[in-house]
């Protein structure tokens, strides 16, 4: 498993999951990686956090370590995938990895590859996903929560 995040044109860490995550553990992911990739971002790159209705974004201790660092989430609607734009970073970064010839025949190749992906992402491909929230948001609004073309 792997876990990620960007701030408008400006991708974050990648961060390779080795055990089963838990509210524990994303709570150290958070701590370990996106509060400094967060400090290092300078007054322009307001951000709004982003993650969805999984048991371990939802825990208590998440909630309340959000809280206490004044990270503030966008309300997430149950079912929406339709609003997390971090869905087509994966898709692009999958995309990208099993385009590589050689494909990875193993779990270092892997890793290897979603790290040189991940670090290639356009900055203009990440830009246009986050200026695509408004319409995201019209369009499940529109479609009264139900699936979007996004």
């Amino acid at each position: 498993m792997v876990w990620g995040c960007f701030v408008n044109n400006t991708p974050g860490p990648l961060v390779i999951i080795e055990e089963t995550i838990n509210a524990r553990k994303y709570l150290d992911i958070l701590e370990k990686h996106f509060l400094p990739f967060c400090d290092s971002l300078d007054e322009e790159n307001a951000y709004i956090f982003q993650d969805d209705n999984a048991a371990v974004h939802r825990a208590k201790i998440v909630i309340d370590w959000k809280d206490d660092n004044l990270i503030g989430s966008l309300p997430w609607p149950a079912q929406s995938p339709d609003l997390n734009p971090i869905e087509h970073v994966w898709d692009y970064l999958e995309r990208r990895v099993r385009g590589r010839s050689p494909t990875p025949k193993s779990k270092a190749d892997l890793v290897s590859a979603l790290q040189e992906e991940w670090v290639t992402i356009s900055p203009e491909y990440l830009e246009n996903l986050v200026s695509s929230m408004p319409r995201r948001v019209h369009a499940v609004i529109d479609n009264k929560g139900h699936p979007t073309k996004y």
